[in-house]
């Protein structure tokens, strides 16, 4: 189907038609943007998708509303928003689109459906607020910051509504390209993580050849006995310690409590090792200027590491 329209309501606008529509008008760049509540718009036509109105969800009739008495459900039973209908038809040839390698391209679509389409579908049935992030957060969520972008009550323009929405639409835009662009770059991390815990053996330090999301493929590969992960940042090197959990910053182990908030020369005699830049007063990362320096003050980590466990035990 190669639609002439894509059609979504007028009026006040929320984040799942504006996600929605960054998925259809990437997919269908020649069709023209209609938002209207008119029924000779918002009836379905061999011409248009229709999204977030019409008050009925028929994929072989390309319309996708879920306002109505029987709206869709996933197969656990929670409500999808017109983005979730839409990123179920039509993610796959977004990623493709998006030149998503294809062995990725199931992956990433569950990924993306599962951390930031579910989200959004959730939060607009009402199934989950935006409080539930903490009263100093629920106006930062995704869904609250694109309504913000609403004109003001008392605007008087007459194309307000319009204006706002293709604004909100750019900028919707750029956060479901970023989330696509994680999401993949973790597949490909997975792989170059993989090998190095392989690498690693039964030591307690991860070497990797760059900076990249590495705690998922850690936790994967049942590799708790690793505790701190080494690699280039820039012309420096870098060694941080792996968290316990996906929340919190509780560390496996942490670096040596007589570096903490030391540079340069007081590190280095602190440490004894040359070429030691930098540790956080936290105690979870620091920095060297070689990867022989790096390498050292992580074996001395873990030593010390080592010795606190072992003395915890007596």
């Amino acid at each position: 189907m190669t639609p002439a329209f894509l059609v979504t309501h007028n009026g006040g606008f929320h984040a799942d038609e504006l996600l929605s529509s960054v998925i259809l008008t990437r997919l269908f760049p020649e069709a023209e943007l209609i938002r209207s509540r008119d029924p000779a718009w918002i009836t379905p036509a061999e011409d248009r998708i229709v999204y977030d109105v019409g008050g009925s969800y028929d994929p072989d009739l390309a319309i996708f509303d879920h306002h109505q008495r029987g709206a869709p459900l996933r197969e656990d039973g929670r409500p999808y928003s017109s983005f979730g209908l839409v990123w179920k038809h039509f993610g796959t040839d977004y990623l493709r689109a998006s030149d998503v390698p294809e062995e990725a391209v199931a992956g990433v679509h569950a990924s993306v459906d599962a951390s930031f389409v579910l989200p959004v579908d959730l939060v607009d049935n009402g199934a989950l607020s935006p409080s539930s992030a903490g009263p100093m957060l629920a106006g930062l969520t995704l869904p609250s910051l694109l309504e913000s972008l609403k004109p003001v009550f008392d605007d008087p323009t007459p194309d307000a509504e319009t204006r706002a929405f293709h604004d909100a639409l750019a900028i919707a835009r750029a956060f479901v390209e970023a989330r696509v662009a994680r999401s993949a770059a973790k597949l490909r991390a997975e792989a170059v993580v993989m090998q190095a815990i392989a690498d690693a053996g039964e030591g307690h330090i991860l070497e990797l050849p760059r900076g990249m999301p590495f705690r998922p493929s850690v936790v994967k590969a049942g590799a708790d006995h690793l505790w701190f992960v080494v690699n280039p940042r820039g012309a420096d090197w870098t060694i941080g310690g792996i968290r316990k959990d996906d929340e919190g910053f509780a560390l496996r182990a942490d670096l040596p409590a007589g570096w903490a908030g030391l540079t340069k020369g007081d590190l280095e005699a602190a440490s004894g090792v040359k070429g030691a830049l930098f540790c956080h007063n936290g105690r979870f990362i620091a920095t060297a200027d070689s990867r022989e320096a790096a390498l050292a003050m992580a074996e001395i980590a873990v030593r010390e590491a080592e010795a606190a466990a072992e003395a915890e035990k007596a």
